[in-house]
């Protein structure tokens, strides 16, 4: 026992030193470096005792364990096991995994449409995706799965769990989950769809006021705002843009360097955010171009607790910088950096490397973006026609042409606060800013109107 103990742990070391070729370089990728010194400080760092634990407990399974384990998936059950330990965003990825992994950055692949997160084991729902099975079921932010196709899904690790979530379009999965407020677990039976997310949407909600909503950050998205923006400014030439309400409810996050663009698009110049872990030179600043696509626009972004990573980037920058106003709930609280290191053994790891900070030096890991304006997501009853009996008066006393605008317009705006009062609410802010501004630019000399805007 003692020699074949001996000989893993010698094993064992010899991995280590090899795997100590690699460090990280930058976000995202690793690169080979001969460097011996570097090599050797890490060997006299090495933790002898638990690695000769290690070697005792993998002789024991060898020697005496009921069944016989391959060398390959013991050691791969190992290293998840130990980077499951680290927190909910580290983890190993085998080939399937990674291609998963690939295939949501660009925005395709067969699923269900969940973005999840892990926690002490269990798996709990951050975001269901815009337009698929799973947000038209009524899954929601801070549901937790428990079973999937009838068997528990405790502890076994939030990439395996992916992998059962996903498969051909036209096959189904059944999911039970646990729902704050449900006295019994929820059942869910999804047919998997192709998820291909359109990561931004756009429309003009009155004359003057436009809405953009990004779902995900992907690869395209920056290209695909800038798109959207331009074909708002072309809508709203006439009378110009008086406000824009930018909607990141619900967005999971995705892409770093999306999100930066996104940030960009509304900032001129100055810091978007800066990101810093325990390497050497780790810290990476990310600054603004200095062109605001919207020329200083009255901004109003939306976020509630189902909106993470990515998304708090542009909502916290946006803040700190004073270049927004962020309305809705308190944000998810994923302010950390995953950077996907190839390994000798392949093919690679999703390691925590970094936390991302405002502006200002806040970190929003377990925090989340508090917003200025807090706003619960209600749902309007309708009101009453009675409600309406001034807006009927009126009609005889005005021109049947703005009778009949007026009146179209009312109906939009009725329909929106029924649909969406957190949107509707926004709306209503931006145009009262507006109202504010064009007051303050009548007033005499001397006199100013009290600004709106963020509470100090």
């Amino acid at each position: 026992m003692h020699k074949l103990r001996s000989s893993w742990l010698a094993l064992i070391i010899a991995t280590a030193f090899l795997s100590g070729c690699f460090s990280l370089n930058g976000l995202g990728t690793a690169q080979a470096e001969d460097n011996s010194q570097e090599l050797f400080e890490t060997s006299e760092k090495l933790p002898m005792a638990e690695l000769e634990l290690l070697t005792e407990v993998y002789g024991r399974i060898k020697r005496d364990y009921v069944d016989e384990i391959e060398d390959e998936k013991l050691f791969k059950a190992a290293i998840r096991g130990m980077l499951n330990e680290l927190d909910a965003h580290t983890s190993y990825l085998d080939d399937e995994e990674l291609e998963k992994l690939r295939e949501g950055t660009r925005g395709e692949f067969g699923g269900i449409g969940l973005e999840l997160s892990s926690d002490n084991g269990f798996v709990q729902v951050v975001a269901p995706i815009d337009e698929t099975p799973a947000s038209k079921a009524g899954l929601k932010t801070g549901d937790i799965i428990t079973r999937v196709n009838g068997e528990s899904v405790r502890g076994i690790g939030i990439n395996r769990i992916v992998n059962k979530l996903r498969g051909e379009p036209g096959t189904k999965v059944s999911l039970t989950i646990v729902r704050e407020g449900a006295a019994e677990p929820l059942s869910f039976e999804l047919e998997r769809d192709i998820i291909k997310i359109q990561s931004v949407r756009s429309k003009t909600l009155t004359p003057g006021y436009a809405y953009v909503r990004i779902s995900q950050f992907q690869e395209r998205t920056a290209a695909d705002l800038h798109k959207a923006l331009d074909d708002l400014i072309e809508e709203n030439e006439d009378k110009g843009l008086k406000g824009m309400i930018l909607d990141l409810r619900n967005n999971p996050g995705g892409v770093l360097n999306a999100a930066i663009s996104v940030s960009d698009a509304f900032l001129e110049g100055g810091q978007i955010v800066y990101t810093e872990g325990r390497a050497k030179d780790s810290r990476v600043d990310f600054d603004a171009s200095d062109q605001d696509r919207i020329d200083g626009t009255p901004l109003v972004v939306l976020i509630n607790r189902g909106s993470a990573s990515g998304s708090e980037i542009v909502a916290g920058s946006l803040q700190d910088r004073d270049r927004a106003i962020i309305m809705g709930q308190t944000s998810f609280g994923k302010g950390s950096v995953q950077s996907v290191v190839p390994l000798l053994g392949g093919p690679a790891m999703k390691l925590t490397t970094a936390r991302y900070y405002t502006p200002t030096g806040q970190s929003i890991d377990k925090k989340g973006v508090v917003p200025d304006i807090e706003v619960e997501d209600l749902r309007l009853a309708e009101a009453k026609q009675a409600e309406r009996s001034k807006e009927a008066e009126l009609e005889g006393l005005m021109p049947e042409a703005e009778t009949d605008d007026r009146s179209a317009e009312e109906d939009k705006l009725r329909d929106l606060a029924r649909d969406d009062y957190v949107l509707y609410e926004a709306l209503n802010l931006l145009r009262g800013l507006n109202i504010v501004t064009k007051n303050s630019q009548k007033l005499p000399p001397g006199h100013s109107t009290t600004p709106v805007g963020r509470t100090p």
